[in-house]
C-alpha cells in the first residue's frame, strides 16, 4: 500500500478521540491566553488535549512558540525566534499554582540561536515553580542543546524531578524524521544527565508508524536501557498536516502491549505504550507507577 493511501485511510477505531470542552478546558484555555503562555498541547496539535485540559493538566512550552528546527513530524512553527522573556518562569509558576496540579511538565521549542539553548530559562522555571508550589513535582522535556553539556548541567543543577529527552524514533529513521538532532547524541545526553544527577529519573519517547520495524523499536528500547533510562513512552505518529511526514502504518494495540511487556522485562521502571500515548500523557501517573515498580524491585 502506498504512503498516500495510508494517509487517506480512515483512522482505526482505537485512534478516535472524544472531544471534551467542559468548564475546566475553557478555563485553562483562557488562563493560558491571559498569561501569554504557550502549551505543547496546542502548538503540536496533541490528540489528548481535550482529555488533559478537562482534567486540568497541561505541558507548558517555554522560550516562545517559534522553533529553530524543522523536524518533519512536528507541527510547531519554524523560524528565527526573537522572544526571550525572563518573566516567563514566574508566569508558569503562577499558572501551576492556579491549576492546583501536583506534577507539571515543562518543555520548549529548540532555541539553537541561544548559546545555552535556553537552559537558563529552564532552570529558572524549575526554581520558580518549586518556590511557589513546593508540593508540585517538576518534569522537564528538553532539547539536545546541540551537545552543549554545560547547558545540560545548568538544567540538572536545578534538580528537576524528572529529566525527559526524546529520541523520537529508531536509529535507522532518525536522520529522516528529526532535524539537526542525532540519535547517539540524544543517548549521550540521557547518559550524562544520569551521571550528573544519579537520583533524577530519566525518560524518553518513541513514536511509531514512520517506517520502523517492530524489532527496531525493541532495539531502541535496549539502547535507552543501556544508558540507564528509567521511563519510556511509545505512541502512534499522527500526521499534523499534508506537508509533514506521512504515516507509514497504523500500529495495532496488540503491538503496543507487546512493547510494554518487553520493556518491563528489560527493567524500565515504567512503560507507557499505546496508540494515543505522548511523552507527557499521564505524566503524573507514570511517575507514581515508576516509583511503585522500583519499590517492588527493592523489596524482592
Amino acid at each position: 500500500m502506498s504512503e498516500n493511501n495510508v494517509t487517506r485511510e480512515r483512522k482505526p477505531e482505537w485512534l478516535k478521540v472524544r472531544l471534551n470542552t467542559n468548564d475546566n478546558f475553557q478555563e485553562l484555555k483562557k488562563m493560558m491566553r491571559s498569561k501569554t503562555l504557550h502549551t505543547v498541547c496546542e502548538e503540536a496539535r496533541c490528540p489528548n488535549i481535550f482529555e488533559c485540559w478537562a482534567n486540568r493538566t497541561a505541558t507548558f512550552m517555554i522560550l516562545g512558540d517559534i522553533c529553530t528546527r524543522a523536524c518533519r513530524f512536528c507541527a510547531v512553527k519554524t523560524g528565527l525566534p526573537t522572544e526571550l522573556d525572563w518573566a516567563e518562569p514566574e508566569r508558569v509558576a503562577e499558572a501551576v499554582e492556579q491549576m492546583g496540579v501536583r506534577h507539571v511538565v515543562v518543555t520548549s521549542v529548540a532555541r539553537d540561536d541561544l548559546n545555552d539553548g535556553g537552559a537558563a530559562i529552564f532552570a529558572a522555571t524549575i526554581k520558580a515553580v518549586r518556590k511557589r508550589n513546593p508540593l508540585t513535582s517538576v518534569e522537564v522535556l528538553i532539547p539536545d542543546f546541540l551537545g552543549n553539556w554545560e547547558a545540560l548541567k545548568v538544567v540538572m543543577d536545578a534538580k528537576p524531578d524528572i529529566l525527559n529527552h526524546n529520541i523520537e524514533t529508531v536509529r535507522r529513521r532518525s536522520d529522516r524524521v528529526r532535524s539537526k538532532a542525532k540519535y547517539d547524541r540524544s543517548l549521550e545526553l540521557l547518559k550524562r544527565a544520569k551521571e550528573m544527577q544519579p537520583d533524577v529519573p530519566t525518560k524518553s519517547s518513541i513514536m511509531v508508524g514512520v517506517g520502523e520495524t517492530f524489532d527496531e523499536v525493541v532495539e531502541a528500547m535496549r539502547d535507552l536501557r543501556a544508558n540507564d533510562v528509567n521511563i519510556v513512552t511509545i505512541g502512534q505518529y499522527l500526521q499534523p498536516t499534508k506537508k509533514h511526514l506521512k504515516i507509514e502504518r497504523y500500529v495495532t494495540p496488540d503491538e503496543f502491549a507487546q512493547w510494554k511487556e518487553i520493556g518491563l522485562e528489560m527493567g524500565f521502571s515504567h512503560v507507557e505504550s499505546g496508540p494515543l500515548v505522548r511523552s507527557s500523557y499521564h505524566a503524573h501517573e507514570q511517575v507514581q507507577s515508576a516509583q511503585e515498580n522500583d519499590q517492588q524491585k527493592l523489596a524482592q
